[in-house]
């Protein structure tokens, strides 16, 4: 005997059955509680201006926005300085590339500031500004927290930019660091422009302390076009992952600098 159903009643049953399989697609993510990868990027972008002397603020989005960063790490920028339009550079980035930002000021420039700069595509929970010793020019760390969700904890991140002139200023600079970064227990991101090597004598300060290079290699960074040292890194303590992908972006044009990229896997 052959059962017939009505229009509603096959309706129904593929709405249950669609439901049944959303729930079980949801139950098996949920169980598994796997994360998501987290992206970050260092830059530092001169304020905006190119090799080519122009300042252009759209480039330097460009090649954040083809990496797909989760947070961004930015150094040399500027807040109404009049060498860069008198723009504030962290909101207008962070409007163009639809991620929140923190300022960290350095001194009074031009009219504005001067400091650096962090993007998140994540709310910002909390973030400080940590004065660090005199270097050429004032210096600071920029602290911020957040969390990735998806099984992360709390991170703290650490912009970096520590003096170009004397390493004997980096040393202090990178003492300071430690002592701001204290003995709390949790996950912490340093990421920027150190101006020093990896056998530097302020680097291996970190290192003792118990940072790791996220690099696979060494890979020079500056001068963007022609690259000869290597000092712009991005570092972990406490940090649970996997493993890492590195990569310095052949980027020659937007910076004197190239972007440092780090992709975490959980």
């Amino acid at each position: 005997m052959m059962i017939k159903f009505s229009t509603t009643m096959n309706t129904w049953i593929v709405c249950l059955l669609f439901l049944g399989s959303s729930a079980l697609v949801f139950s098996k993510d949920h169980a598994s509680g796997e994360k998501n990868s987290l992206k970050i990027l260092s830059y530092n972008i001169k304020h905006g201006r190119g090799m080519d002397g122009k300042v252009d603020l759209p480039r330097i989005a460009k090649v954040v926005r083809s990496l797909s960063p989760d947070l961004v790490a930015l150094q040399e920028i500027d807040r109404n300085c009049t060498r860069s339009g008198s723009i504030d550079l962290t909101a207008e980035l962070g409007a163009m590339l639809g991620m929140e930002g923190r300022f960290g000021k350095f001194m009074d420039y031009q009219g504005g500031e001067y400091g650096m700069a962090v993007l998140s595509k994540f709310p910002i929970l909390s973030h400080r500004v940590h004065v660090l010793p005199r270097g050429a020019e004032p210096r600071c760390a920029l602290e911020v927290r957040f969390n990735p969700g998806k099984g992360w904890e709390d991170i703290r991140l650490f912009g970096i930019h520590h003096d170009w002139t004397k390493e004997n200023l980096r040393l202090s600079q990178c003492e300071a660091l430690l002592k701001q970064i204290g003995k709390k227990t949790g996950p912490v991101i340093l990421a920027g422009d150190f101006n020093a090597g990896r056998q530097s004598q302020s680097m291996g300060l970190l290192l003792d302390a118990g940072f790791q290079i996220l690099t696979n290699s060494q890979t020079n960074t500056f001068p963007s076009d022609n690259p000869k040292v290597e000092i712009d890194f991005i570092m972990s303590k406490g940090l649970s992952f996997i493993y890492f992908t590195h990569k310095v972006v052949e980027e020659k044009m937007a910076s004197d600098h190239r972007p440092v990229f780090v992709e975490l896997q959980p």
